[in-house]
């Protein structure tokens, strides 16, 4: 008998039908569906064979734009000078996430599938990881097309690769760099895997908003899920007096601030961590920053627990006379 019945809301059971649709190609098993984590959507719960074990694994989010695949792929490098061993996943169907850690764009996951039609037991690691700086091991998941699927089963088929491939007991850190929609599976899905959610922000209305958003979303998981909210990175910011009131209002923290260095941009375009550039001031005092962040996310941050404010409330707070 079917997990949802006629009562349960359409999304369900087109998940379930999409799901089951899946498993006939030899796709994955459906889910098991059991309740809501949020008014009008259904906690998709993750098959124990999946959980990722033994390394501390991160999500990094934030609104798109705001520099998450720039902090992520500094992170990682931070990470491995620190000596661990890292594995950075970019979950957008850009593809762009860790570029600036092997200096090209990777092909993903989904595209590689796609050329083995779908026959994952004919990949190699090879075939899917890429070896960056220092040794951080670079993926991307990617995602399908515009609007023809969800990108949280592309997630989901990259950590399944990963367990086949015995690819995660060499790991410390498993860093999950993820894309900006709030109502997206693709979002969604690291919080399956992740023990702590960090956001990427900037002290402007547009940012500080979207971090409301996204602390709901990661609080709705919570419930059903081991991630908690690790704290706020504010980014490209000269100053976080913005960020700071929203943190205080809602009992959020900034744990890392990264001045709008203009040696960032440049890091980008020449497709290079800052580890990687001249030992300019400006760029050896970002690095001791995210030094700082990975150490003390390694060694465990607090767990937190915000209270979102409604959309009215931080547009009144964040607003100017």
């Amino acid at each position: 008998m079917s997990p949802l019945d006629a009562k349960s809301p359409p999304a369900a059971r087109a998940s379930l039908r999409e799901a089951a649709g899946l498993e006939k190609r030899g796709l994955g098993a459906p889910p098991v569906l059991k309740g809501q984590d949020g008014e009008g959507s259904v906690q998709v719960h993750q098959d124990n064979s999946m959980k990722i074990e033994g390394a501390k694994v991160f999500a990094v989010y934030g609104k798109g734009g705001i520099g998450k695949s720039t902090t992520s792929s500094n992170l990682s490098a931070a990470f491995s000078k620190l000596g661990k061993r890292v594995l950075q996943i970019g979950c957008d169907p850009k593809h762009d996430s860790t570029f600036t850690l092997t200096g090209q764009l990777q092909p993903t996951v989904i595209d590689i599938l796609k050329d083995v039609d779908f026959h994952a037991e004919e990949l190699r690691p090879e075939d899917f990881v890429a070896e960056g700086f220092n040794g951080v091991k670079c993926i991307e998941a990617g995602g399908p097309p515009a609007g023809t699927g969800c990108g949280g089963y592309v997630v989901g088929q990259t950590v399944k690769l990963l367990k086949q491939h015995h690819l995660l007991e060499d790991t410390d850190v498993v860093l999950f760099d993820v894309l900006g929609d709030v109502v997206c599976g693709g979002f969604a899905a690291p919080l399956q895997h992740a023990d702590r959610a960090v956001i990427v922000t900037a002290n402007d209305f547009d940012s500080i908003y979207a971090m409301n958003r996204i602390i709901a979303a990661v609080q709705a998981k919570s419930a059903n899920y081991k991630v908690r909210l690790a704290g706020c990175v504010a980014n490209r910011s000269k100053d976080t007096d913005e960020v700071d009131r929203f943190c205080d209002e809602v009992g959020f923290k900034r744990i890392a601030h990264m001045p709008d260095y203009d040696a960032i941009r440049r890091s980008r375009l020449k497709k290079k961590t800052l580890f990687e550039m001249p030992d300019e001031e400006d760029i050896v005092m970002a690095r001791k920053e995210y030094v700082r962040l990975a150490e003390a996310m390694f060694n465990g941050t607090e767990a937190m627990t915000p209270k979102p404010l409604e959309d009215r409330d931080i547009f009144e707070l964040l607003g100017f006379d």
